[in-house]
């Protein structure tokens, strides 16, 4: 079995995957050429999507992220697709509290002031503490979240496709379809979900203008969950806060006027990498223990195409 590997493995963590091949290859993603992955018959981690036709010899592909857009539909016929869905609800989770606790407590501001030796009161600050947030998609990540905010004293509803378990962190359960509903009772509203035909532009410029005078919008989920120029508009007006890991467009131009939004925090998509060394030994877990099922001829885990 000729294995490629595109993500940091530890010695110990080879040494593991060795027990399934002796023909294992480590490359990184940025340095993976056609002639890489053509005679590969399993690739652990993420490459190029433009390569996979030239993996002509492909019979499973572990991508190393939870979404997998623009993946199924190059996979060779007959190919497993596979993702890292469960790995990344620590460190996003924690990015995304950062983020609404940084806003609420105007902590943006007093460190822009801190850079001008300012010493100078912001005004009112605000709570998680007995406000509503509405997280829309409980997977991993927005269930870590809902864990969370709800420690610190938050109402917390959910949007989801399956309503028929409620998670002991989620006051109340909805489907998509009562999002219009749902806005207007938020304080804050944290997109979790991916991008497919439901979601895109899921927060246009009528949902936005529905939310609560300094509600705050969270987004870690794809860019184009949200109408970037709606944002803006309402942004710029004082209407709302927003913290985002991702834009729309992405990387966001240095022109973009979302860069000068006052109450707009941006990050550069970089809450689920490997920067925390968790998040990296979840996705490796994830990928061996689909090693050792796919050697002996298992069902595999989070399968997005088989």
């Amino acid at each position: 079995m000729r294995v490629l590997v595109t993500i940091p493995f530890t010695n110990a963590q080879k040494h593991r995957l060795s027990r399934y091949s002796n023909d294992v290859e480590y490359i990184k993603m940025a340095d993976v050429q056609p002639h890489d992955v053509a005679d590969k018959e399993v690739i652990i981690g993420n490459i190029p999507k433009e390569l996979i036709q030239h993996a002509k010899n492909l019979k499973w592909l572990q991508l190393s992220m939870s979404g997998y857009e623009g993946y199924p539909e190059r996979m060779p016929e007959g190919a497993a697709l596979t993702n890292s869905r469960g790995a990344f609800g620590l460190a996003i989770s924690e990015h995304m509290l950062g983020m609404l606790l940084m806003l609420k407590k105007r902590l943006h501001q007093y460190h822009d002031n801190q850079k001008k030796a300012l010493w100078q009161p912001m005004g009112t600050v605000t709570s998680v503490f007995e406000s509503t947030v509405l997280i829309v998609g409980l997977g991993n990540i927005g269930l870590e979240f809902a864990k969370r905010v709800k420690a610190l004293g938050a109402y917390t509803i959910g949007i989801k496709r399956d309503i028929s378990n409620k998670p002991e962190c989620i006051d109340e359960i909805y489907t998509l379809d009562k999002l219009d509903e749902l806005i207007p009772r938020a304080d804050v509203i944290a997109l979790t979900v991916p991008n497919n035909p439901d979601t895109y532009k899921l927060m246009n410029e009528k949902r936005i203008y529905l939310m609560k005078q300094g509600a705050v919008l969270l987004n870690v989920g794809r860019g184009v969950l949200v109408d970037t120029d709606a944002l803006n508009k309402a942004l710029s007006e004082g209407r709302i806060m927003a913290g985002l890991d991702v834009t729309d467009p992405e990387p966001l131009p240095d022109s973009h006027p979302l860069w000068k939004q006052e109450n707009c925090i941006i990050t550069p998509h970089i809450s689920g990498f490997f920067y925390l060394p968790k998040t990296l030994e979840y996705i490796v877990e994830i990928a061996l223990d689909n090693m050792a099922r796919y050697a002996e001829g298992k069902q595999l885990n989070n399968i997005i195409k088989s």
